[in-house]
């Protein structure tokens, strides 16, 4: 992805002043942005960094792909952000991306939990 191009979090920034530098490593700033920034690694491809920020506890060997029908993400609506204490948080989205043509919507809670100074991504419910 280009660096002036519009971060695919749906944020209206350029990729390089929203999540690229997440991706490249630097800390979220909050929840929100941690979430943000792995709907725009779902929409890239990133694995890599999905893996690196969901939580030891709740993190899969591997991020498992239909690979014979890949979604193409086209939107993230953030519905509800609430930092319930200084370590936990919980974002309320709506992911939508089509499937051979058809959309879907993907409608979850998610919890967080900020250590050592880095938000990780530990469950949520579909709604």
């Amino acid at each position: 992805m280009k660096p002036d191009q519009p971060c695919p979090c749906g944020s209206d920034r350029p990729y390089a002043r929203c999540c690229g530098p997440l991706h490249a490593g630097a800390s979220a700033a909050t929840a929100e942005a941690l979430m943000r920034s792995r709907y725009a690694a779902f929409a890239l491809g990133l694995d890599n960094y999905l893996l690196a920020t969901w939580h030891r506890t709740t993190r899969p060997a591997a991020i498992d792909h239909d690979d014979t029908h890949p979604p193409k993400w086209i939107g993230l609506q953030v519905k509800a952000y609430r930092q319930l204490d200084a370590e936990h948080a919980e974002v309320e989205f709506v992911a939508r991306y089509r499937v051979g043509g058809r959309a879907h919507r993907l409608h979850e809670l998610s919890r967080f939990v900020l250590e050592d100074g880095r938000w990780f991504y530990v469950d949520g419910t579909l709604y």
